[in-house]
């Protein structure tokens, strides 16, 4: 089944408990070798909006939601509400998101330790783009990075743009694990490993901030919408910063 609904939006049934909610996306730049994610924003807020008025106005028979870039995947009961019933409901909502105002978003600086063990990666995309280990680090610092959403594992936080200098596709073999705490890129999206797991992206340093922690309310230090901006640190700094959050 596939049907449109005002505010640009297509409704696509995924499973028999599962409806999910794609919003248009701006055609990619010419010319560009990797997609921006930026492209995306407009639609990434459409996605907010939406998931915002369903957390203030819960549909009874929902499990749960999982925001992406332009989309919203929707699981639920199929003893308790149907497709079509679903998509009713979604329409009345995506009628009214415009006004629902979203949380103001915090700014988290992050701070990394760079290359060497920690970033095993970065000499190898220095040399790609032709710069130096010390431009690609200024590079991967310089935006003020969007979370556009958190998937793959728990408080993995899908970060964007990476700047199109340093745009590097992902490993051709993934790594059968990757540290936590480990920085990496793929393609213009950049995040944060928060727990040892196997993983593709090129690593280019390692952060000693916990970016999931099971123990607390808020499990991870991130939020869809935040902002995100990386901070290079020693060696040394890194030791002391993670003995203190040890």
């Amino acid at each position: 089944m596939e049907t449109f609904a005002s505010g640009g939006a297509q409704f696509r049934i995924a499973s028999d408990q599962a409806l999910i909610v794609y919003f248009d996306a701006p055609a990619e730049k010419k010319g560009a070798k990797h997609a921006p994610l930026e492209g995306n924003t407009g639609s990434h807020e459409q996605v907010r909006r939406l998931l915002r008025l369903m957390e203030l106005e819960p549909i009874p028979g929902l499990r749960n939601l999982h925001p992406a870039y332009s989309s919203l995947l929707i699981r639920f009961d199929a003893l308790k509400i149907r497709h079509v019933e679903l998509e009713a409901i979604l329409r009345g909502y995506i009628g009214r998101m415009k006004k629902v105002e979203l949380p103001e978003p915090q700014v988290v600086e992050i701070p990394v330790c760079y290359g060497g063990e920690y970033g095993p990666d970065l000499k190898n995309v220095a040399e790609l783009h032709g710069m130096s280990e010390a431009a690609a680090i200024e590079l991967h610092c310089s935006p003020m990075y969007l979370v556009y959403f958190l998937g793959f594992a728990p408080g993995f936080a899908y970060l964007g743009d990476v700047p199109e200098e340093l745009a590097t596709p992902r490993l051709a073999t993934p790594r059968r694990s990757v540290p936590a705490g480990s920085v990496g890129i793929a393609g213009r999206q950049t995040g944060v490993y928060p727990i040892s797991t196997p993983g593709g992206w090129r690593l280019l340093g390692r952060t000693p901030v916990a970016m999931f922690c099971p123990e607390k309310a808020e499990m991870s230090p991130l939020r869809i919408g935040d902002r995100v901006r990386f901070v290079p640190i020693s060696p040394e700094k890194f030791a002391k910063l993670k003995q203190e959050n040890a």
